[in-house]
């Protein structure tokens, strides 16, 4: 796996290595050993899959609050998708700021998303099928959400006007109405 860092610490973008031959490829798209080696969270708990067949929609921007914050590990299995990432972590320089990556079946890219982050995405085309591993089981009590539109945040969605959107994700709080997500420091 190659590992890319972002503008938010925390955030990086993976690629499998694949090895190739006649018949396809093999690679990685996760590894204990490696992922805490580079100091990212390597415990895993839930796998979770999310299916959209309407090109622009959106979900998020979600996060659960600690005890239950989340890592995540984000893939396109189908389709193509712009996700994206906003840091909430209290005391963190790019606290507010967003990083975002496009994930498709193509590229094959991976969205690897820290505790204390929000996290969101579009469907660039239809039929897209986003699928996750996650570091906490989902809690109900501890899920929140922020603004996909917040003009403080200020994403820029592609082809955004009007998105597809469910009616919680549209009454989210702003960024200035949310706390921020205190999270426990690596060890």
């Amino acid at each position: 796996m190659k590992f890319f860092d972002t503008d938010i610490e925390g955030v990086v973008v993976i690629d499998p290595d694949p090895i190739e031959d006649d018949r396809g490829f093999f690679a990685r798209t996760w590894c204990a050993r490696e992922f805490e080696a580079r100091g990212l969270n390597p415990n895993l708990v839930q796998c979770s899959t999310s299916f959209n067949r309407q090109k622009h929609t959106l979900r998020g921007l979600h996060y659960q609050l600690p005890p239950h914050a989340e890592t995540k590990l984000v893939r396109c299995i189908t389709g193509k998708i712009y996700d994206v990432a906003v840091d909430l972590r209290a005391g963190s320089p790019t606290y507010g700021k967003w990083t975002a990556a496009v994930l498709s079946a193509e590229n094959r890219h991976i969205l690897y998303i820290p505790e204390g982050c929000a996290h969101g995405f579009q469907t660039l085309v239809r039929n897209c099928e986003v699928f996750y591993q996650i570091s906490a089981f989902y809690t109900p009590d501890a899920a929140r959400g922020m603004r996909w539109d917040d003009p403080d945040i200020g994403i820029d969605w592609p082809e955004c006007r009007k998105p597809i959107t469910s009616e919680r994700d549209r009454y989210f709080p702003s960024l200035a109405d949310i706390t921020p997500v205190e999270v426990k420091k690596a060890a």
